[in-house]
C-alpha cells in the first residue's frame, strides 16, 4: 500500500467506508499524487479521514466545510511543526517527478524507511484531532 492508502484504510471502517473502497480511492494519492510535487500521501489520506469523520447534511452539504477546513489547517500546522513541510519531495529529499529521482528513492528504500514515520505522525495527529482511541 502507499502512504495515503495506509492512512485512509486504517480509519475507513470506523467512519463507515469499506476498507477495499478506501484502498481504491487512495491509490492515486501516494508519492505526492504520483509526482512528489504535491502533499505527502499520508497528509492526503488524513484529509480524507477528516472528511469521513463529518457527515454531510442532506439539506445543506456545505454545512461542515468550514469545520473541516479548520481541522485540515490544524492538521497542517501540527504536521509541519514535526516535519517542516507537507510536500512529498521536500519530506523525502528526492524528486519523484523524474525517473532518476524515483529510482534513487527506491534504491535508498525511502518508501519503507522514511515514509512510515509520516504515516505514524499523520495517524497520531488524526487521533488527537478526532478523539480516536
Amino acid at each position: 500500500m502507499n502512504c495515503a492508502q495506509t492512512v485512509l484504510s486504517t480509519y475507513s471502517e470506523i467512519f463507515g467506508l469499506d476498507r477495499n473502497v478506501a484502498l481504491m480511492l487512495a491509490q492515486g494519492f501516494g508519492r505526492g499524487m504520483g509526482r512528489g510535487e504535491n502533499n505527502c500521501g499520508a497528509v492526503s489520506g488524513a484529509y480524507m479521514v477528516i472528511g469521513l469523520a463529518h457527515r454531510i447534511s442532506p439539506d445543506n452539504p456545505r454545512l461542515n466545510l468550514e469545520k473541516i477546513y479548520e481541522m485540515t489547517q490544524v492538521f497542517n500546522r501540527k504536521f509541519t511543526e514535526l516535519h517542516s513541510s507537507l510536500i512529498c519531495c521536500e519530506l523525502i529529499g528526492y524528486d519523484l517527478s523524474t525517473p532518476e529521482g524515483l529510482t534513487e528513492a527506491r534504491r535508498n528504500s525511502v518508501f519503507s524507511t522514511v515514509c512510515p514515520g509520516f504515516v505514524r505522525d499523520s495517524a497520531k495527529i488524526l487521533e488527537s484531532l478526532l478523539g480516536i482511541d
